[in-house]
C-alpha cells in the first residue's frame, strides 16, 4: 500500500522533533504531497506529526 501524505498546517512553532519529522517525509511546503510505501517507520512518522498532515492510502498499480 502505498500512503499519500499532504502537508496541511504549517510546521512553524512546532517542536523542532515535530518540524524535522516533517521535512524527513520530504514536505517542505504547505500543500505539497508525496508518495511513501507503508513500512512502520513511515507510519510512525506521520502518527508523530498527524495533526498537521491529511494522509491517503493508494493501492500500489495506482498512480
Amino acid at each position: 500500500m502505498i500512503l499519500e501524505i499532504t502537508l496541511i498546517k504549517s510546521p512553524i512553532g512546532r517542536l523542532p522533533a515535530h518540524r524535522q519529522t516533517v521535512k524527513t517525509l520530504g514536505l517542505t511546503r504547505l500543500n505539497k504531497t508525496v508518495r511513501h510505501k507503508e513500512t512502520p517507520a513511515i507510519a510512525g512518522m506521520v502518527r508523530q506529526v498527524r495533526h498537521l498532515l491529511a494522509v491517503r492510502q493508494v493501492p500500489e498499480g495506482e498512480s
